[in-house]
């Protein structure tokens, strides 16, 4: 059972880490002006048996990663004056979750990927009586994950993989009908890293 004062004690308090050295490796080659930026929001949700985490999934039909489990997100346009600007706007374009339905409670480090974005992951409160509206042509569905199963490391698979002589570490976490990996996997681990789950 995690809860938001539990939560947001260790969030605040400890000093964010990085990302797993093993799955930072395999984007070092690319620099830093060829990424294009983007914003995602891990958004808490406080329900009667403690706080959820919000998940899409992605809509079949997407040239990026069509059908992947993610957090709400996208690009960040020019006309927005900050990254966490840019995920309050796409969180409500994709899941019609408005700005003033959300806190925000800090971020996570930024994460380059493999499809050359700089990806800056935004940690969200959410009111507990929002209600989803989705966007078809961007999500396919929008669930919650209870926050004791996110930051459950045992729940957070990972092996390695060779490629180009480079070991690389990829994540994985199944929930239900779903895998959790990429990009979304590696937040969740560098979460997990952060927030420390109680054990009791």
């Amino acid at each position: 059972y995690m809860n938001k004062d539990n939560f947001l004690q260790q969030f605040q308090l400890n000093s964010t880490v990085g990302y797993h050295p093993e799955s930072v490796e395999r984007v070092s080659h690319i620099n830093d002006d060829q990424l294009r930026k983007a914003a995602v929001v891990v958004g808490l949700v406080e329900r009667e048996d403690g706080l959820h985490v919000i998940f899409t999934k992605r809509a079949a039909h997407l040239k990026h990663h069509p059908g992947q489990i993610s957090f709400p997100g996208g690009k960040h346009e020019l006309s927005d004056p900050s990254m966490q600007f840019t995920a309050l706007r796409e969180l409500h374009e994709e899941v019609g979750i408005r700005s003033n339905q959300v806190k925000i409670v800090g971020q996570l480090p930024t994460l380059s990927t493999i499809s050359k974005f700089l990806v800056t992951p935004i940690v969200v409160m959410v009111d507990s009586d929002y209600k989803a509206i989705i966007d078809e042509n961007e999500v396919a569905s929008i669930f919650e994950v209870p926050a004791t199963y996110v930051l459950d490391q045992a729940k957070l698979h990972s092996h390695t993989v060779n490629l180009k002589k480079i070991k690389h570490r990829v994540f994985a976490m199944p929930f239900q009908e779903h895998l959790i990996w990429g990009v979304t996997a590696q937040i969740i681990q560098s979460l997990q890293q952060h927030v420390v789950q109680q054990i009791t």
